[in-house]
């Protein structure tokens, strides 16, 4: 029974509702330990997947979770149910390259200005 105590069953909710898991994973388990195994268990058939576990975000009850934290320091104290499967939401966000990130730049004569005109119409008493 304590194996089980020290462990969590999470599934990966990916952005089109399909699942990854879920799995049991030890609470010493970190949370970059938790996106390789997304990265590793990407459905290929899926488009944009992750190439890198830094294009991987993890969200458990509305934080985005620190590679360095552990699967027990993310548990909830609240609803962690003997037996509850725990979802994790994955937000995929690919890397920008340095060549990617050139090629993007405009020169600066291209550069549009935005200007913002404010008028208050106002009487004062």
């Amino acid at each position: 029974m304590a194996e089980v105590k020290d462990q969590l069953e999470i599934k990966f909710r990916l952005n089109d509702g399909s699942d990854i898991g879920p799995k049991l994973f030890p609470d010493a388990t970190t949370v970059a330990t938790l996106k390789e195994t997304v990265v590793a268990q990407w459905p290929r058939d899926k488009e944009n997947g992750p190439k890198t576990v830094k294009d991987v975000k993890l969200i458990s009850a509305g934080r985005i979770l620190e590679n360095n934290k552990t699967v027990g320091d993310c548990r909830s104290p609240v609803g962690n149910f003997s037996g509850a499967v725990t979802t994790m939401h994955v937000i995929i966000q690919h890397q920008v390259t340095e060549k990617e990130k050139k090629k993007k730049k405009k020169p600066k004569g291209d550069l549009k200005q935005n200007k913002c005109v404010c008028l208050c119409f106002g009487a004062r008493c």
